[in-house]
Parts: C-alpha cells; sequence; structure tokens
C-alpha cells in the first residue's frame, strides 16, 4: 500500500455487488465474508480496506477495492488447499506466488461483470502496486512470463493463458 492517500476512483466491493464476486470465489473453493462498514477486517495485511485472508475466506468490507479483493483471494488460489487452511493474514513469502497471484488477479478481473483486466491494472496502478517496468500492463504483457508459466504448470492457467475449463481449477493445483 502506498504511504500517499489511496486514489479514490478505485473499483471496491460496493460498486459491483457481492454476488459475482462470491460466486467467482466459490468456483475456487473459497467463502467471501462481509465485514461491516467501519469494522477492521479479520486477516488483513495492510489494515485499513484492504482485503483479510483466513484459510479458505476472503474478508471484506463495502470500501474494500475488488483489486484487494482479487489479490487476497488469488493467494489462496495459488495455494494448494492443505496450505490454505492454515493461513492467516500472510498467505506467502514467495516471489514466484506473489507473482502468480498478480497474473491470476488480472486474468480473474474478466469474470467479474463492470471490472475486467484494463480497468483492474489502472486501479493496480492508481494504488501504488509497483512493477519494475513502470505499470501493471507493461508488467502483465511483456515481463509476467514466469508467473504465466508457474500458473500454467499448476493447472491454474491453461497454456493459452486462459482460465481452464474446469470450474475448479485449484485440484489440480493440489496435486
Amino acid at each position: 500500500m502506498p504511504d500517499t492517500a489511496p486514489a479514490p476512483g478505485v473499483l471496491r466491493l460496493t460498486d459491483i455487488g457481492e454476488a459475482a464476486p462470491t460466486a467467482l470465489l466459490a468456483r475456487h473453493g473459497l467463502a467471501l465474508q462481509r465485514v461491516a462498514d467501519g469494522a477492521p477486517i479479520p486477516g488483513s495485511y495492510w489494515g485499513d480496506e484492504e482485503a483479510g485472508v483466513i484459510g479458505h475466506t476472503v474478508y471484506a468490507r463495502g470500501d474494500t477495492p475488488v483489486h484487494s479483493l482479487l489479490h487476497e483471494a488469488c493467494h489462496l488460489i495459488v495455494l494448494p488447499s492443505e496450505r490454505r487452511a492454515a493461513v492467516h493474514t500472510d498467505a506467502t513469502d514467495s516471489i514466484e506466488e506473489e507473482d502468480a497471484t498478480c497474473y491470476l488477479q488480472i486474468v480473474l478481473a474478466d469474470e467479474l461483470p463492470g471490472v475486467g483486466r484494463a480497468r483492474l491494472m489502472a486501479d493496480m496502478d492508481a494504488w501504488g502496486y509497483s512493477f519494475r517496468l513502470g505499470s501493471t500492463r507493461a508488467w502483465f504483457e511483456q515481463d509476467a512470463e514466469n508467473a504465466r508459466r508457474w500458473l500454467v504448470e499448476r493447472g491454474l492457467l491453461a497454456p493459452d493463458g486462459a482460465l481452464p475449463a474446469s470450474a475448479d481449477a485449484t485440484m489440480r493445483a493440489a496435486g
């Protein structure tokens, strides 16, 4: 999270509603737990309005940015099921898993009506995500081959970079 105040124009859960994110997370064996406005978010690494993770659950308030919700969900999605159960607040210290998480959150943004990868990447830039090529889009299009390959090797993306046809790709990741 940046040291300056976050960009107010990023999409938030209240902007897109809970139904589509809840269904998306459920396809990956996860639950979305809505937290009351103004209440602390359980399992939030950054605090404030940032999403949190505990076990198979992603916690978010209405003011939680969609990019944060997707990012934390993707931390859980990239983990084998047996590792998910132990997660509380900090999902990984692996650079490979962090890169895969960022890549997958961009891909999954296309699964949420009214979001899409272009908007999500713009929100990630506005929020202060930092990539060596200067923008999320440049990283995703020109420098994320390792992340994409990591996801493909675990069955979380098809070889062409699309989401697999299976409703629960995480079962392959656990194997």
